[in-house]
């Protein structure tokens, strides 16, 4: 139903009994000559093929109209419905919006989009993502609204331990999260989302295959690529030849910024020896349009965006 299939997909059961019916009764036949047996055989066995498949179909289809209508007047639409109130900025009441949310507005929010890629997914991962996030940040239940079939909007209260996030999406292969900073009451609520989302889009304009970001950690690069085109000629023109170098070089480079120019710092968050990062740095001056040391902060700033870009 979330994919927008109705009970027209419940064919495929009746395909597959008509099938199935087909190949036993041949195997069947080749079981025995004694036609007293054979047609109790499949006396037997046919209306046994016959009830499983009206039980699972008429089951499968209960539980679509369950579904169909959770997605139109229940709870799934009640939610979306209240968080796009709140998210423009209309005027609800708080408490009725807390009530029908069953979320309360007050506290500090980190909001979460949390999505697949994956048109094979198991879409209850998306789910189990939801609440592991909410574990990470305290344990209270999270909201969790339906974006689409493979989306998920996501609130919890407090700050979730990203390093438990990123534990329990080990188990979760195909899931992927966008956070937003945390913030409190209904602006929290909403900048967060809006930075999720933010976080979300520039992962997709990059063709990253990081499975969990923070807005934090990618404020400056969603900046930078708003217009992707523009993007792509300012790491070209600022890089030159090194945007095509190896990792470990533009990473060198990238650290020993980041770290202010510090040499020995540089060389120990990325474990190799000093003179190793001193030659990675002089390989990287030779292949930049322009010495490093006359524009630092602009090859620091492609740099971030080269490092978000196709890399897990």
């Amino acid at each position: 139903m979330r994919r927008g299939l109705d009970e027209t997909a419940l064919d495929a059961y009746r395909v597959g009994q008509g099938a199935a019916v087909r190949v036993w009764t041949q195997i069947a036949c080749s079981l025995t000559d004694d036609t007293d047996d054979l047609r109790e055989l499949l006396d037997v066995s046919l209306r046994s093929i016959s009830a499983f498949v009206d039980d699972t179909v008429a089951a499968i289809a209960a539980r679509m109209r369950v579904e169909r209508g959770e997605l139109t007047r229940g709870t799934h639409a009640e939610r979306r419905e209240v968080v796009a109130l709140l998210l423009d900025g209309a005027p609800i009441a708080r408490q009725r919006a807390q009530a029908r949310l069953s979320y309360a507005l007050d506290p500090t929010h980190t909001a979460a989009v949390v999505w697949t890629d994956d048109p094979d997914a198991d879409l209850h991962q998306l789910d189990r993502a939801a609440d592991a996030l909410a574990a990470a940040a305290g344990g209270t239940p999270p909201l969790s609204v339906l974006a689409s079939a493979a989306t998920r909007w996501v609130w919890v209260h407090g700050r979730p331990d990203t390093d438990r996030v990123r534990a329990a999406l080990a188990g979760l292969p195909a899931v992927r999260v966008a956070l937003g900073p945390a913030g409190p009451g209904i602006d929290g609520f909403r900048r967060g989302h809006l930075d999720a989302l933010a976080t979300q889009r520039m992962l997709a304009g990059l063709s990253s295959a990081r499975r969990l970001t923070s807005y934090d950690e990618v404020e400056l690069v969603a900046l930078l690529t708003q217009d992707p085109e523009h993007a792509d000629r300012f790491v070209t023109r600022v890089l030159g030849d090194l945007a095509a170098a190896p990792a470990e070089t533009t990473e060198a480079v990238r650290v020993f910024l980041a770290e202010r120019c510090n040499a020995s710092r540089a060389a120990e968050r990325l474990f190799v020896h000093r003179n190793t990062l001193l030659r990675r740095l002089a390989r990287a001056d030779r292949l930049l349009p322009l010495p490093l040391a006359s524009r630092p902060l602009d090859v620091a700033a492609a740099l971030e965006v080269l490092h978000w870009r196709e890399r897990d």
